[in-house]
């Protein structure tokens, strides 16, 4: 039948739209091309016009004369360019196209509200926000989400080396795993629901399925924090395994998590890398650890800071922290372990040889918690205990406390920030500057 078309597996675009880097490499300098992409630049330099074109992987330099008679399009419309294929050490990607001709293939309808075409935008947080659809087309601004890819990239590509199998949990439920306020409560058909603060019950159970589980999803905080390392929805990078000795076991596989990262970006994400001025990447072999009453003692007694709080740490020792294990070891992350039961959530295992502690740690990086983790309680009389010593009750955790009844194995994980760690890698203040579309106390849009 004349009405029906068959479609093929997409095989390559190199003929329907090739890249800056298809282009350099294919061998058709010489040759007339035809690429597409958005009108980023126009670069005036007396009779020679640069039209720069902004593509996926970058910037492809176009140049046209008086004597060509093609006119430059309004900024930002989407065009079809064709021309002969020149080599350009100077042009972005080491090649240009001497354009013959120029379609539209589409206008854009206003001038630009901020300068995407310069290195730095110069605008204020707020004004990036509310302009996220366009000041997300700056190429700085671009390279920050390529990065983020580069570390999910790294970290599931190395726990499915390591025999994990990749879930996607519920994002509502029947009830929170953290316990807390800090729930975001809605109506579920008439029956209450909360937004997940983490996939910590159903990676629990998944363990008793897969041994290795690992997501990349969406965690949720009601948290009335307005502070510059707090979101109320971030990306959570979370895995769990059964059959461990000990909650090293899980820090290990954390090292190699962070080492396979560092080493995807620095193979693979070099533009993004020079486009953020990263030059070198944090070291991630041989990562210290301390105990979390030892750090509190350390920066105390070497910056001369009393020590207020007991049970947790302040983003002050947070930051001294990291500056001390900088200077003494010069170490980028480090692993602080044994944090007070008080303060950590009650599948967290005690640990034996004092009670008021976890076998529990959190990751530092560069001064500021990006992971936590540790050991889990694995038999359901513990977790009873533990869930009556702290004042809480077991409805609504029935499918949870089945797969206990039905045999755990010895088991841990631990989530990872996204956004936190793409901020302190890229040396970003303002964890919102390294979050697509932040979701904060104020922040509802775009």
């Amino acid at each position: 039948m004349e009405d029906i078309i068959k479609i093929n597996g997409y095989g390559g675009d190199f003929m329907n739209n090739p890249s800056v880097a298809d282009l350099a490499c294919s061998g058709m300098i010489g040759q007339i091309v035809t690429t597409r992409g958005t009108l980023h630049a126009v670069r005036e330099m007396g009779k020679v016009t640069f039209v720069i074109l902004r593509k996926r992987d970058g910037l492809l330099q176009c140049v046209l004369t008086e004597e060509d008679g093609i006119d430059v399009p309004v900024m930002a419309s989407a065009l079809e360019v064709t021309g002969v294929l020149q080599a350009n050490e100077k042009a972005p990607g080491g090649c240009e196209i001497r354009l013959s001709g120029l379609r539209v293939l589409s206008h854009a309808d206003r001038t630009l509200p901020v300068a995407i075409g310069k290195k730095r935008m110069n605008v204020t947080l707020e004004k990036n926000l509310d302009l996220r659809p366009v000041t997300l087309r700056n190429l700085r601004e671009r390279a920050k989400f390529r990065i983020q890819m580069g570390i999910c990239e790294g970290f599931r590509n190395y726990l499915t080396a390591q025999h994990f199998t990749e879930i996607h949990t519920p994002k509502l439920s029947a009830r929170s795993a953290e316990g807390g306020a800090n729930i975001f409560k809605l109506d579920y058909f008439h029956h209450p629901a909360v937004l997940a603060q983490s996939p910590q019950f159903y990676k629990q159970m998944m363990v008793g399925v897969f041994e290795r589980v690992y997501e990349i999803g969406p965690v949720f905080r009601a948290e009335k924090h307005n502070t510059k390392r707090h979101l109320n929805e971030y990306t959570s990078l979370d895995f769990e395994m059964g059959f461990i000795d000990s909650f090293y076991d899980i820090m290990a596989m954390e090292t190699g998590v962070l080492e396979a990262i560092m080493t995807n970006l620095k193979e693979n994400y070099a533009p993004e890398l020079a486009a953020l001025d990263i030059t070198s990447l944090p070291r991630t072999d041989n990562i210290p650890s301390v105990r979390f009453d030892r750090a509190k003692e350390l920066v105390s007694e070497k910056y001369d800071r009393p020590i207020r709080n007991p049970y947790d740490l302040e983003p002050e020792e947070e930051a001294l922290i990291g500056r001390y294990f900088k200077e003494e070891y010069d170490a980028d992350f480090v692993f602080i372990t044994h944090y007070p039961s008080k303060k950590r959530p009650f599948y967290a295992m005690d640990d034996p040889a004092d009670e008021t502690f976890t076998l529990s740690f959190d990751c530092l990086f560069r001064g500021l918690e990006i992971t936590t983790g540790g050991q889990r309680i694995h038999q359901k009389d513990e977790l009873l205990a533990k869930i009556e010593k702290k004042g809480m009750t077991s409805e609504g955790m029935e499918a949870y406390l089945l797969a206990f009844e039905c045999g755990m194995p010895p088991h841990g994980g631990l989530g990872i920030g996204l956004e936190r760690l793409t901020m302190q890698l890229i040396g970003e203040d303002n964890v919102r500057e390294t979050t697509l579309f932040p979701r904060d106390m104020t922040r509802l849009t775009p």
